[in-house]
């Protein structure tokens, strides 16, 4: 039996856990790490680092069929799936030495195993007792499936799919959010015929309608075949491939079928209930400081209500140890984190829909502006359709930017600032953008906000 004691003990090592502990060796206390499988968790492992990995692959493959329309002869032999998983691969195995050197170099203490929570101020993993002053809860989260929807043979979740062997000749992608659409965008761009089955009335349903409607033109355009406003009923598999069973009476076969509806928080059996830690559906419930119900326990990343992202939980993590260094850290909600979704075209927004504005604010007191990408230089040149909106109180600041087109994970980084630092069309509009960039759309669409428009009409 051993015991050992820090300041702070972090259960989970994903980006929510290791920020946390970073952040809190920095600040001077002592940090411990505890993970059952790898440091970097989900998002480095089997989430957004290795499908970006395949996406930017997609890229490549697509450049390559395209080539002619630039001048350039090239051509698309065929893809190497192989070779595919081993840049992906090598990547992954790449960043996780750093991650580890990082911890390393922070003298942050990482246990391997299993750990649950036995009190406010335990951890036990395996026969040790591992305390602290404060009990951090980062254990991240799993890929759900359905009610009576089991996972197994060709029924695949993203983690699976990361790992075939083979380009589908035909795939089902059950959801149309986030996980889905980037899957049947690189399935679609290796040469695979993909229906995304989807309940809701819009693929990306959690973005602006406008946003949701030209991803859908634009995957119409691209030969992606999706079924909205239509649910699951069952599925049925052999050997050669799936049948799936929707309640309106239609069928989809294909090879395999990716089961995409979102994912679920680790908690059960660690502990957290038996402790007293107030939980809802398996999520551990937090207040905006991420404080528990139970005093020194707090909680971060995906296990807590809202958004599941990796920069979410890097943000919740340095805030959580700020706070508990008394920093009295600023809280950044929801809605004004960055989201991306890496198909393509790509989509990248921030703050509130116009919709969201409009029932927030009346309708009367907001306005909005779509800059179409075909104005821009650099866009066309990239070929990419789309457009950037952004929405503002009248006379007040910008609450929400959303754009779609190639590149547009790049120009969150200003939309995000602009609107979390409640910034007026006109606060931005005297400021220059480089021409010619992509980045001009966001000048140019809060230059007519601010009612001088230049490029636009």
């Amino acid at each position: 039996m051993a015991d050992q004691q820090f300041d702070i003990v972090v259960l989970g090592g994903g980006s929510a856990g290791y920020a946390a502990a970073i952040r809190a060796t920095q600040l001077g206390f002592s940090a411990a790490v505890i993970e059952k499988d790898k440091l970097g968790g989900t998002c480095l492992h089997r989430g957004c680092v290795p499908t970006k990995a395949l996406l930017h692959a997609a890229e490549i493959a697509d450049v390559a069929r395209e080539g002619e329309h630039y001048g350039i002869n090239t051509s698309l032999d065929g893809i190497d799936v192989a070779r595919v998983n081993a840049f992906r691969e090598n990547l992954v195995a790449g960043k996780f030495k750093g991650l580890q050197g990082l911890l390393k170099a922070n003298k942050i203490t990482v246990i391997a195993g299993e750990g649950k929570l036995t009190s406010p101020t335990t951890v036990q993993v395996g026969g040790d007792t591992i305390t602290g002053k404060h009990i951090v809860l980062a254990t991240g989260s799993y890929s759900r499936t359905l009610p009576g929807l089991e996972i197994g043979g060709r029924v695949i979740t993203s983690e699976h799919a990361l790992e075939l062997q083979e380009v589908p000749q035909r795939v089902a992608i059950l959801g149309g959010g986030v996980i889905g659409v980037e899957f049947a965008s690189v399935w679609r761009s290796f040469g695979a015929e993909v229906t995304i089955i989807e309940g809701l009335p819009h693929l990306v349903p959690n973005e602006e309608e406008s946003v949701s409607k030209q991803l859908e033109r634009a995957f119409r355009k691209r030969g992606i075949d999706f079924k909205l406003g239509v649910r699951f009923k069952s599925v049925s598999q052999d050997a050669n491939g799936v049948t799936v069973s929707l309640e309106d009476g239609a069928t989809v076969s294909a090879d395999y079928l990716l089961v995409a509806v979102g994912r679920g928080p680790v908690t059960q059996g660690l502990g957290f209930e038996e402790v007293g830690i107030e939980m809802d559906r398996g999520f551990v419930l937090a207040n905006e400081r991420l404080a528990t119900n139970v005093p020194g326990v707090y909680a971060i990343g995906d296990i807590v209500p809202g958004l599941q992202l990796a920069h979410r939980g890097y943000q919740q993590g340095i805030f959580v140890a700020e706070e508990i260094a008394g920093l009295n850290p600023v809280v950044v909600e929801d809605v004004n984190i960055p989201k991306v979704t890496y198909c393509d075209p790509e989509i990248a927004s921030v703050g509130l829909t116009e919709a969201k504005a409009r029932e927030k604010f009346g309708a009367e007191n907001v306005t909005s502006y779509e800059y179409n990408l075909a104005g821009n230089a650099k866009s066309s040149i990239l070929g990419t359709a789309g457009t950037v909106k952004a929405v503002r109180v009248n006379d007040g600041p910008v609450v929400g930017v959303h754009m779609i087109g190639a590149r547009m994970s790049e120009l969150v980084g200003e939309a995000q600032l602009i609107v979390n630092w409640e910034a007026h069309p006109e606060d931005v509009a005297p400021l220059v953008h480089g021409h010619p960039t992509q980045n001009e759309t966001i000048g140019e669409t809060m230059l007519k906000l601010a009612g001088k428009p230049l490029h636009a009409i």
